[in-house]
């Protein structure tokens, strides 16, 4: 039996490849010593993605020779993973690329050469972390910590009680994200006032100026307290000393899969349990990823950065990877994911690729994709929005052996439908030729989500919904509200421009949504015959035109 140890990988590497399993091609010690003597790339937030992309992309520029360090990764939340998953492991990821015929290719991921917890209390550990951001050779930082991690308000717009406390505590005891990173930054800055650069790789519109706005936010706060310098916000601003690029990225690494798992123990790799830790957080030795992947960097780097186009990844001026980040947010993925999630959760759907086989749901993202979306992308000019579409529709929502489940993707909808619906409907209302009430399949989305937010499914039985930092608001508005009843409080919904980013009842929709979402709400499988009909009878116009 094999074990994903740095022993096994060079000792019984003859037996990995058996197995069909690529390994590292590089001198792991030399690498290891190169990043301590002079680390280059610390990154926040080391899940799924990041173990499956960034550092998989990174491994191809040391198997080439084009980088001589690795990744340090640093942990700000959910410490425990370092001890029951990056230590027992050496930092070793299998990556287990799925592809849609059924075959999977499998990858030892080795660049990342330590986890640190960053975390205060464990004083040895943050203080490495300190002696990092103080090294002048540090070329950046990157994160994918989620939009969440950005955020220091709640949804009144009030600081959250850690934030308050980080205000006051200063620079000695952070415990959000940002606070940490702010505090890291601040060593950085008295040691010499080095250049890095920080980069978002966070799949959120204008993620740079998201981190940005973060870290400038505790500095000044820090500065009203005494806590800081003043030439400190004057580093910051200074884009020749630090800057935060946009980032646009996709690639689908859903929660480990138990099939994977068998698949690997049968092949004898052990010691390959699904661990599920106590804040939640489903992660494994191994990542199940999809074949497709897109990172576009903003090339705005102050202090040097990695050859990472030679891994695949596209450096490009900001305009382009707003055009990019906007297309598929707006148009071509974001939303048809959003309308899978929501309409998979109450017709008792678990996987997305499960969905693209009901014909009705297939024609409702097509609708939302091609039919209405493609009239007013975004069209970045490197990447095809067609092209695009045709590959999330026909290759990776379709793709049976990449386990997403609508209820993941249906979190933090309330955060979301004002950047994948909203925007669509703004360029509606923008174009003179085109007029938001014609439209059918978005607003259907945007009743679908409020159906959604009962609990209720189409049969009728209570479910779970998925978080949301304002669920329990958006729930409130439906207190009571039972199959067949027409009385809600959909219009405090509908009406909140904060959520949609539109004012939906002024441009013709308000009306349009609340009659779909009564429709939907009529009994047990109103919501199937709800979207059946508004899908069918739009397919008509279309064969009739």
């Amino acid at each position: 039996m094999l074990q994903l140890k740095r022993s096994s990988i060079v000792n019984e590497a003859k037996d990995w490849k058996e197995i069909g399993v690529e390994l590292p091609q590089f001198d792991f010690e030399q690498v290891a010593k190169n990043t301590i003597e002079k680390p280059q790339w610390v990154h926040f937030g080391a899940g799924n993605i990041f173990r499956a992309f960034v550092a998989n992309a990174h491994q191809k520029l040391l198997n080439q020779g084009r980088a001589e360090t690795g990744i340090i990764a640093a942990k700000t939340y959910d410490f425990e993973m370092i001890d029951r998953l990056n230590k027992p492991y050496d930092n070793l990821t299998l990556l287990v690329t799925m592809k849609a015929n059924g075959s999977f290719e499998k990858t030892v991921i080795n660049s990342i050469v330590d986890t640190i917890a960053a975390d205060y209390n464990r004083k040895d550990e943050f203080n490495r972390l300190v002696g990092i951001f103080e090294n002048p050779g540090l070329q950046m930082a990157s994160f994918t910590i989620t939009e969440k991690g950005y955020t220091l308000t709640n949804p009144a717009g009030q600081f959250i009680g850690i934030v308050e406390k980080d205000f006051e505590n200063g620079l000695d005891s952070p415990v959000h994200a940002m606070s940490i990173v702010t505090a890291l930054v601040y060593r950085r800055y008295r040691k010499g006032q080095y250049p890095m650069t920080f980069v978002s790789m966070d799949n959120c519109s204008h993620n740079g100026d998201k981190l940005k706005a973060a870290v400038l936010t505790i500095a000044k706060e820090w500065l009203k307290r005494g806590h800081v310098e003043e030439g400190f916000i004057a580093y910051l601003e200074d884009e020749g000393k630090i800057t935060f690029p946009f980032t646009m990225i996709d690639k689908i690494t859903p929660r480990p899969s138990e099939k994977v798992k068998e698949a690997l123990l049968d092949q004898g790799i052990m010691d390959m349990d699904i661990i599920v830790t106590p804040k939640n957080t489903y992660t494994a030795p191994f990542v199940n990823a999809e074949v497709s992947e897109y990172l576009v960097i903003e090339d705005k780097f102050t202090n040097g950065r990695p050859a990472l186009e030679h891994a695949g990844i596209i450096f490009t001026d900001r305009e382009t990877v707003n055009k990019i980040e906007t297309m598929k947010v707006t148009t071509c993925l974001n939303p048809l994911h959003t309308a899978l999630a929501v309409s998979g959760c109450l017709l008792g759907y678990t996987l997305i690729a499960d969905e693209m086989k009901d014909e009705t749901l297939r024609k409702f993202v097509e609708m939302i994709g091609y039919q209405e979306g493609l009239k007013v992308v975004v069209d970045p000019e490197i990447i095809s929005p067609k092209a695009f579409l045709d590959e999330v529709l026909t290759e990776r929502f379709s793709n049976p052996y990449i386990p997403d489940t609508p209820q993941r993707i249906a979190c933090d909808t309330s955060l979301k439908v004002g950047i994948r619906f909203g925007e669509t409907l703004k360029s509606y209302v923008n174009r003179e030729d085109l007029n938001p009430a014609d439209l059918t399949a978005i607003p259907l989305a945007i009743a679908t989500w409020c159906r959604y937010l009962l609990g209720i499914d189409d049969e009728g039985k209570p479910f779970t919904l998925s978080p949301d930092p304002q669920l329990e608001t958006l729930k409130a508005a439906f207190e009571d509200v039972s199959l067949g009843d027409r009385t809600s409080n959909i219009k405090l919904i509908l009406s909140n421009e904060t959520i949609f980013g539109v004012k939906l009842y002024e441009i013709g929709l308000g009306e349009k949504i609340e009659s779909m979402f009564y429709e939907m709400l009529a009994g047990p499988g109103a919501v199937r015959r709800t979207l059946e009909k508004y899908i069918i009878m739009d397919k008509a116009k279309v064969d009739v035109r």
